[in-house]
């Protein structure tokens, strides 16, 4: 397996996507995933923001991400398909990403649906809205041979047999999940039965510990977790990642493994870092 972190890390300490490669380069890391900004922004203009306009030129960051000796595990298009404007926002921005990850050498593009029940539908309204925009996407993710994930992260995505209805939406092998620890911990489901449910969907994972306050706060209230405040191992979610890395070991994954947390600069992500090293070394799971 491989690890990799989520430049969402660092939004806090308005790092750039150039110092998320040195940072990524000083510790060894090779793997990077980061959002996709449709459009131009004034703070990530500044340079204050850890994540990539699709107006850069993606032969050349390609390049760039080269030299620092990383590259892109999947790009995040996740704005919100199962709502009214997802045909209208979405699709487009999810099917740009897909070309644009296919010049940069990114295998996969992330997407996933809303937090909430989408107003002014019903969840089959929403479900059916939902494969006629999958069905758009898959044709374009089919020419260019880009893997679109579908992430737990809302109303939709975190009920499995919601999930199992999406993942079906188009018999294609391009068609995946990205299984998220966090996210499906957070909103009340068990993250190794879900885990177990798809693993054969499996294509990228989003490795993600919840701190004691906040699942006693919100479990079973929420669908997902912006950024987590928690390294790794120091939650209670730290048995189930456990267990969740031992699945993918004996089904074979040989993907990237996502650390997502709120990087403090450095320090929590570093820490967090330093617990997946040991516990891969612990669960012989060679990287």
């Amino acid at each position: 397996m491989k690890i990799g972190f989520h430049t969402d890390a660092f939004n806090s300490a308005y790092f750039s996507f150039e110092k998320c490669l040195q940072w990524a380069q000083r510790n060894k890391i090779h793997y990077i995933e980061c959002g996709l900004i449709d459009g131009v922004s004034w703070i990530h203009g500044l340079g204050y923001q850890p994540h990539v306009a699709l107006y850069e030129n993606p032969l050349l960051l390609r390049k760039k991400m080269a030299s620092y000796g990383v590259q892109f595990s999947q790009v995040d298009a996740a704005y919100p398909l199962s709502g009214l404007d997802g045909p209208l926002r979405g699709v487009p921005y999810v099917m740009k990403a897909i070309q644009w990850a296919d010049l940069v050498g990114c295998p996969c593009v992330d997407t996933t649906d809303g937090m909430h029940q989408p107003k002014g539908l019903s969840d089959d309204e929403a479900m059916d809205l939902m494969k006629r925009s999958y069905g758009q996407i898959m044709e374009i993710a089919e020419a260019h041979k880009i893997v679109v994930n579908i992430e737990p992260h809302g109303y939709f995505t975190t009920k499995p047999e919601m999930m199992e209805k999406m993942l079906a939406f188009c018999d294609s092998r391009y068609l995946r999940m990205n299984m998220d620890t966090g996210n499906t911990f957070i909103a009340g489901q068990d993250p190794v039965a879900f885990l177990k449910r798809f693993i054969d969907k499996v294509s990228h994972v989003h490795i993600k510990d919840v701190s004691e306050s906040l699942a006693a706060a919100v479990r079973g209230e929420q669908t997902g977790i912006a950024v987590s405040h928690c390294a790794l191992g120091d939650g209670v979610n730290a048995d189930n990642i456990r267990k969740c890395l031992g699945l993918l070991r004996d089904r074979g994954y040989d993907g990237v493994l996502s650390m997502e947390c709120e990087g403090q600069a450095g320090p929590m992500i570093e820490k967090s870092l330093q617990w997946m090293r040991t516990t891969l070394a612990e669960l012989n799971i060679p990287i």
